[in-house]
């Protein structure tokens, strides 16, 4: 079945309640169901103010908001996808590095935290 033709649930975007005296997780989430399907693209209105306004039905004044239209891509689902220049070509675009660049020093760093904590219980131990 090509992508185009699955059916995704609707998506809500939820957040989560910050705890007391903590900082809000600014990373929205959505719930799948067991057999559910994340959506490989979300749309997403930006609700603009404009700074003018026009009269409503009743002669009151109405902030004009325009309506723009985005849409946010799966990076996993075009990975999958598109062939490696090409999704390399958009996450270069996008201020990201390219998909093996991106490994090799995200690769370092959990090199690096691995040591830490082979040091960490050496010292709990000993």
């Amino acid at each position: 079945m090509k992508p185009s033709q699955e059916k995704y649930e609707v998506p809500t975007i939820l957040y989560d309640e910050p705890k007391p005296g903590e900082r809000p997780n600014i990373l929205p989430y959505i719930e799948v169901t067991q057999d559910g399907k994340m959506p490989p693209v979300i749309f997403i209105y930006e609700y603009k103010q404009t700074g003018e306004f026009e009269p409503d039905s009743n002669g009151e004044p109405v902030e004009i908001v325009d309506q723009i239209p985005h849409r946010y891509f799966d990076m996993e689902f075009l990975q999958a996808k598109l062939p490696t220049h090409l999704n390399d070509m958009i996450r270069v675009l996008l201020g990201m590095q390219p998909q093996k660049e991106a490994k090799k020093e995200g690769q370092a760093i959990l090199d690096k935290v691995e040591v830490k904590i082979k040091e960490k219980n050496k010292k709990v131990t000993s």
